[in-house]
């Protein structure tokens, strides 16, 4: 196996042997949604429990976590942002990443996952997918924190026009009980709202939102599905987490992107340590990669 070089976005295609890329049309076409399940999404604004990793590949990624949540790890200067805890509440924790992809292999190579881009693509639009940048999400067991209601659009402004898409990847079995992903269905005809403090109170979004959202956060979707699993959504839909109060950890992986054609929307830098793109230009490099463009070998 060749000697990879320190800071992985120099690569911009597999550089494990994780997966395999399909060759042919057939290779590709087991990894294709449904149009049931591309309309489900158009129309609630997600779609879960769609299955992206083996058994093997959670267990090589749990295996790279502990490198990443290692402070002292020699790597850490690639990443965009680091919080052992973000969480507002001292009795709680929720320990929150950006930028692990440039670190480990496996945290590399899953933004390249055939099931995840042909997916992505489906869901963009049949639009060329773009990386634009992962995050980790970990509550340990018995006192992880929340996610507050929000909207992942409303903290990313700063790319225009809104063509992105979030996928959230569990390596933990997820449930009610350790704080699994919860859905606002339909929540992203809304508009877009402000932003709340992310890892703050729950309901922090209701000072943006009037009485009948309101009255509809308290009736979330729980996104409870086994590990490996990951479930998608738009930009604008409504979506948290609530308390680990299990016996269990709840860790897992998000990985965002938009479609090839997104804008810069502001001169200064985007990501922390990565340079500005000028605003107006097209949001692309080896830190926002192609990770497929829908173009099939038959």
């Amino acid at each position: 196996m060749m000697k990879l070089k320190r800071d992985l976005a120099d690569y911009s295609k597999l550089c494990s042997k994780m997966f395999k890329w399909p060759e042919n049309k057939k290779d590709w076409a087991k990894y294709r949604l449904s149009q049931e399940q591309v309309n489900f999404f158009q129309e609630n604004g997600y779609l879960a429990n769609i299955k992206l990793l083996e058994e093997e590949q959670v267990e090589q990624l749990r295996e790279e976590l502990l490198v990443v949540m290692d402070a002292k790890h020699p790597k850490h200067d690639l990443l965009y942002e680091f919080h052992s805890n973000e969480s507002e509440d001292p009795d709680r924790v929720i320990f929150h990443s950006l930028g692990h992809w440039r670190m480990t292999p496996g945290f590399h190579d899953i933004l390249w996952n055939p099931a995840y881009v042909m997916a992505a693509y489906q869901l963009l639009g049949n639009k060329g997918v773009r990386f634009w940048h992962d995050q980790l999400f970990c509550k340990p067991a018995k006192h992880g924190g929340v996610v507050a209601w929000h909207q992942d659009y409303s903290y990313w402004t700063r790319t225009s026009p809104m063509q992105h898409l979030t996928t959230w990847v569990g390596l933990d079995d997820a449930s009610q009980e350790n704080g699994c992903l919860q859905y606002i269905p339909g929540s992203q005809k809304w508009g877009l709202l402000d932003k709340p403090s992310l890892t703050g109170e729950m309901k922090g979004l209701t000072q943006f939102i009037n009485d009948e959202q309101a009255k509809a956060l308290e009736n979330p979707i729980p996104v409870e599905m086994p590990k490996g699993y990951g479930s998608f959504h738009h930009p604008l839909l409504v979506h948290g987490s609530f308390e680990n109060n299990s016996d269990r950890p709840r860790r897992a992986f998000v990985i965002n992107v938009f479609a090839d054609g997104t804008l810069s929307n502001t001169n200064e830098a985007i990501l922390v340590g990565v340079p500005p793109i000028e605003n107006g230009k097209k949001m692309e490099g080896k830190f926002f990669p192609m990770l497929f463009n829908g173009k099939i070998e038959s």
